[in-house]
């Protein structure tokens, strides 16, 4: 996955500028990695920013995807699959974070006829149409949701379900934390709520940290990948735009990277 290319990496750093604002020089992850924004079913734009990860990669880093694999894209399916296999050949290079629609799936299929129809509506048919399970609006019902819900688990290869069951909700190198949506930036790193790392707080996009650390989120779609304050976002709307971004953080500097 990672290709060591050390002349393409002094090459992309001066092409790229690196970021100058005053709290980079604070930036301090235990070693250099890139972090991955919001797939949702991009599969083709997943595959394009990879090709150019592996071009700037000296092959030691880690890559952290933030979450939000399913829904909304057409290839829900394919990009779980890619990402299932990835963490499985490379599992202490490829880590991947649960987000809030890996959730939603997990809670349909745990309460189809309950609370977990919800997802049904956030882009949920487009991950059971790349499973190539049928739905019907006119025929829904309870009797009707547990057997979409049985069908999707059918249609999982064996040990996925377990493998996103099992996703961690936050990953931690140095000062600088890893989550799908936020922290609060009211309560201590060790003391978050798991509710606002998969949806978000309402202060987290206009009250900085002031405890040094940084946080790499998604979920917030923003025109451009960017550091704010303590924040480096990278949701760039892939399934909107068709551009997925990275970044890749090392001690005092954060670039990103496209999939155009």
């Amino acid at each position: 996955m990672f290709r060591r290319l050390s002349e393409r990496v002094r090459k992309w750093r001066t092409k790229n500028a690196l970021l100058d604002a005053p709290a980079m020089a604070n930036l301090r992850p235990e070693a250099p990695f890139f972090a991955v924004g919001d797939v949702h079913g991009c599969k083709d734009a997943l595959e394009n920013l990879i090709r150019n990860v592996d071009e700037v990669a000296d092959g030691e880093e880690t890559i952290v995807f933030l979450g939000d694999y399913i829904d909304r894209g057409a290839q829900s399916q394919q990009v779980l699959s890619w990402l299932f296999e990835a963490s499985q050949t490379f599992p202490t290079q490829v880590v991947c974070l649960m987000g809030n629609h890996e959730r939603m799936m997990l809670d349909f299929i745990d309460d189809p006829a309950g609370s977990g129809v919800h997802w049904l509506r956030h882009g949920g048919l487009d991950t059971l149409a790349s499973f190539g399970v049928g739905f019907h609006k006119r025929e829904m019902d309870t009797a009707m949701s547990i057997e979409i819900a049985n069908d999707l688990e059918a249609a999982m290869p064996d040990g996925m379900q377990d493998w996103l069951r099992s996703l961690p909700l936050h990953w931690t190198s140095g000062n600088v934390h890893c989550v799908h949506a936020a922290m609060s930036p009211l309560r201590t790193i060790q003391n978050q709520r798991d509710a606002v790392l998969l949806w978000g707080h309402p202060d987290f996009l206009t009250q900085p940290r002031c405890d040094g650390n940084f946080v790499v989120h998604g979920h917030t779609i923003v025109k451009k990948a960017t550091v704010t304050g303590h924040r480096i976002q990278i949701d760039t709307g892939a399934y909107r735009t068709g551009r997925l971004s990275a970044a890749r953080v090392a001690a005092g500097e954060c670039s990103f990277l496209e999939s155009a």
